[in-house]
């Protein structure tokens, strides 16, 4: 999870090789980052094929020296080719896959550590899951720091070369970890649920072709031998062109494993108790255009903020995540879940306008700094959008039934980051259709504006989130 956090440390590089070797606008900067980072709303599909279709009878461990060796070979490739980190459509396809092993890695993290709490006792499995967010938030942290000063002092293929070097770690410690293969007895009870049954290791037809042979027998007493010769020819004949061949029940097992696992995450989300909140979730990202990108470009271009700078900034955001965290469960838990993100609303919006002052310079006439505005901005804002997204993880815990809380918590947060996709690639219209670009910032300030009042937007829709639910866990 440490791996997860410290991602900040390479992709402070992506940042600068779309803005000042590619020479990418803000609005196409950000359509490649959102692009790249695709893979993280679809993570359910990695948890049902972990499940479901194990690897040389393990389903973990296979599916995590696959995502390392994806997160590891694309920074490798960018790091020794030139041609590669400097096209654009190469490196979308790069970063994509990138992705794509990490936000698999994670699912699969995320499940082995559920599986390690269930093995403990209920006073620790709770830790298990505190020390993973631990571990990520000091990876940010670090990542930050090192990421801005390596800009100053590495050139970037370089970053991306050194990078490697944590997903190679990881890859030389799955050897280290053990997993016990899938029992061939759940398999041969798999089969048995799905209509088969176990006689001596061995498949037979349906009991009803044994019930259906003993009725027939007992027709007729006159002909019992005759009648009784013709039904084993015709029950070995039934046995005989029912039982698959060797080759097939462990892929019919999987596709029944594959279609019960879509089939009862599909009938629990659309569930209108989990349905209509998901829904406001996503909408709260949906609705306001996501302007970072934008911003990155003003702070670099006219604000002249260096790397190391902008690296400190992100580290005062982890702070402020934390601090939102800790005054979250101290003080706003036992409110009503839609007094909390009413408050969260207004208050984004609120924050909106240290952007507004920023970019219209208006702090200067009052003697404060970019640099100060920048930090304490980062700070308030990661702290506030931490109020919208603890409710949103407790109301996920409460929210799945039992059996598939898994792989419905990561639907739900694959929910959220398919929301802020979709945000940014309307933060890159929105800047787009104002002619935002290098070194043209004149319309800024409107789409901060625009922005700021989007924020408002998911208010309307609070209906959608259970009027009695307040933070604390059920």
């Amino acid at each position: 999870m440490s791996m997860q956090g410290f991602r900040s440390f390479v992709w402070t590089a992506v940042s600068y090789q779309l803005k000042d070797k590619l020479k990418l606008s803000p609005s196409a900067s950000q359509f490649v980052a959102a692009v790249a980072f695709f893979p993280w709303s679809i993570k359910p599909l990695y948890g049902i094929l972990s499940d479901c279709i194990p690897i040389k009878g393990r389903k973990r461990i296979p599916y995590l020296v696959i995502s390392t060796v994806l997160s590891l070979v694309p920074w490798l490739i960018l790091g020794l080719n030139a041609f590669f980190r400097s096209s654009t459509w190469h490196l979308i396809v790069l970063l994509t896959a990138q992705n794509l092993g990490s936000a698999m890695a994670d699912v699969v993290v995320d499940a082995m550590i559920a599986e390690a709490a269930k093995s403990e006792r209920a006073a620790f499995a709770g830790d298990l899951q505190s020390l993973s967010w631990l571990a990520m938030a000091f990876g940010g942290i670090c990542g930050s720091l090192l990421g801005g000063y390596a800009l100053t002092n590495i050139e970037i293929d370089r970053i991306f070369l050194l990078f490697t070097v944590l997903p190679a770690i990881q890859l030389l410690s799955c050897g280290l970890v053990k997993e016990n293969r899938v029992s061939t007895k759940v398999l041969k009870e798999f089969s048995s649920s799905n209509g088969y049954h176990q006689v001596n290791g061995n498949e037979s037809i349906l009991d009803d072709e044994d019930g259906f042979s003993e009725e027939k027998n007992n027709i007729s007493t006159k002909k019992r031998k005759k009648n009784k010769k013709n039904q084993k020819k015709r029950v070995f004949k039934i046995r005989k062109s029912q039982i698959p061949e060797k080759s097939n029940p462990l892929v019919i097992q999987w596709f029944h494993s594959l279609k019960a696992a879509i089939y009862s995450l599909y009938s629990a989300f659309r569930q209108p108790e989990i349905l209509r909140p998901m829904a406001w979730f996503f909408l709260a990202h949906v609705a306001v255009p996501n302007l970072s990108t934008v911003m990155f470009y003003y702070q670099t271009e006219i604000l002249n903020l260096e790397a190391s700078f902008l690296g400190t900034a992100r580290v005062v955001g982890w702070v402020g995540l934390m601090l939102g965290t800790y005054t979250y469960n101290g003080y706003l838990k036992r409110l009503k879940l839609r007094r909390i993100l009413l408050l969260t609303q207004v208050g984004l919006s609120i924050l909106s306008f240290l952007d507004i002052v920023l970019v219209s310079r208006m702090n200067l006439t009052v003697g404060i700094s970019d640099k100060t505005m920048v930090l304490y901005g980062s700070a308030l804002v990661d702290a506030v959008n931490q109020f919208k997204f603890m409710p949103f993880l407790i109301l996920s815990g409460q929210l799945c039934p039992p059996g598939i809380e898994g792989t419905l918590f990561a639907l739900f947060m694959s929910i959220s980051n398919f929301g802020s996709t979709v945000g940014s690639f309307f933060g890159a219209g929105l800047a787009s259709s104002l002619s935002i670009s290098s070194g043209s910032f004149d319309n800024l300030l409107l789409g901060i504006i625009i922005q700021a009042l989007c924020t408002f937007i998911p208010i309307a829709f609070l209906f959608l989130i259970p009027k009695g639910a307040t933070g604390v866990p059920a």
